[in-house]
This record gives C-alpha cells, structure tokens and sequence, in this order.
C-alpha cells in the first residue's frame, strides 16, 4: 500500500517527528528541559527529562498536530517558539483563538484540513473522565490520510475508548496509531486523564492498528503508568513499536 516510508522519532513525553506522505510533523512540541510549570488551580507539573532532539535541531517541520495548548506537558515554551516560527499548525478552536496566530488553523470535530497530498480530519476526544471538560479545557485528535498511504491515528490526550469507537466507525480502521497512554493523573479529578496502558492495547485492538507508537508514558512526573507497564500491556502482541528516544524507526518502508 505504502508508496513513501513512514517513520517515527521519539522525542519525549507526547512529542514525536512522524515523516508521512512527503511531510515532517510534530506531535504536541514540548523541547523544553526539566523544570516546573504551575498551572490554574493547585496543580503544578513538573518535567523530569529534556527532549531528545532540541527544537534548535529539528529538521525543517512542515506541520505541528497539536491536542490542546492549556497544559504545558503539551505545549511548553520551546514549543510555543516551534509555532510562533509560522509552522502550519493544527489544534482546538481554541486554541487559534487564545494563541491568535497566523500559523494556527482551529478545527472542529470532524472537520478536514489538507496539506500537500494529507488531508487531516480533526477528531473528537476527550481529556479525563466524563465532567472534566471545563477543568482541561477541548481537546482533538487526528486522523491522517493519504493517496497510497496507510490511515494513522494520532490520539492527542483522548482517555475515552467509546470515542475510539465512535472514530472506527467513522474511518474504518487505522493501519497506524499514535497513543497517549501513561494515565496521566491531577490533583482535582478523579481518574486518569490519558489512555491506561489496558485501554492503550484495547484502543489499538478496537483501530485494527498493527504499528502502535506508545507516547506520553514517561519524562513527567504525573504520568502514573511507565514505558514497561504498557510493554507488558502489548504482550504477546507485535504492535507496539519499541521507540528509543532520539532513534529514527521506519514503521512501513516505502
């Protein structure tokens, strides 16, 4: 099927360069090194590792795909610089209107944006349990397609599996899928606020995917399931991807 190769690079905690059809994108760009970032109410983040390419180092980026700009285990200041350079940009409504860039395109659920041969569909997702939507604030996925090319499935921070349902019904099915797992959790809000590493292997079992990047496991201190515990979650299983940070892995060859 494939007539380019797709690859991935890790870069840390959410943040990935996934090379698809002729682009070079960049998922949730935290480059930021170690520190604490306070965020509205009493929560404070805090950031363990830095990333493993810095922004300074960054092939030339065509696209960022960007879940939600509230939280800077998402967007962090080295990313708002990735943006603020023009990159073409694909987020949240909101998240155009807060930044207010010229770079910026908001999306609503369901909504398509196409660049070169990728036409990207916004998807819906949810960022925590039911009720949590006025304390993380919209939240998107994405869907990827392209002539030739397998479909992939970017997660962003969606914890809800009947919305993974709800996007196979829609599409069909992913060849490739790139999970926020890690079960984020804050104080404030009872339940994790990102995929378990159970429901990472069952969303990947509801797409059909057989390439699953895991990201948003490890490099912050609120992620409270690691790297290994969603490994022995795909156990058994050929999908997940292993991923060093920092090494470029070909998914599909083209």
């Amino acid at each position: 099927m494939s007539t380019t190769a797709i690859a991935i690079t890790y870069v840390g905690g959410p943040t990935a360069i996934l090379e698809y059809a002729g682009l070079t994108i960049v998922t949730d760009p935290t480059f930021d090194p170690p520190g604490a970032y306070a965020e509205p109410g009493s929560t404070t983040l805090v950031k363990t590792t830095g990333p493993a390419i810095a922004r300074v180092d960054l092939p030339s980026v065509d696209l960022v795909l960007l879940s939600h700009h509230s939280h800077r285990d998402n967007l962090d200041y080295e990313g708002l610089e990735l943006i603020a350079s023009g990159v073409p940009t694909l987020s949240t409504t909101q998240a155009a209107s807060d930044l207010f860039g010229g770079s910026i395109v908001g999306l609503d659920s369901w909504e398509e944006h196409t660049i070169g041969d990728v036409t990207i569909t916004a998807l819906p997702a949810l960022h925590g349990p039911a009720g949590s939507e006025p304390l993380v604030g919209p939240v998107t996925g994405f869907a990827l397609q392209a002539p030739g090319q397998p479909n992939v499935y970017v997660s962003g921070d969606n914890a809800s599996l009947p919305l993974v349902r709800q996007i196979v019904d829609h599409f069909g099915g992913f060849d490739i899928a790139l999970l926020s797992a890690g079960a984020a959790r804050v104080p404030g809000i009872d339940g994790q606020l990102t995929l378990t590493s159970a429901d990472a292997a069952e969303a990947a079992r509801i797409l059909g995917a057989t390439h699953v990047v895991g990201l948003h496991t490890e490099h912050w201190d609120h992620f409270s399931e690691t790297r290994a515990q969603l490994e022995r979650a795909f156990a058994g299983s050929a999908r997940l991807i292993a991923t060093p940070p920092g090494e470029r892995v070909v998914l599909i060859a083209g």
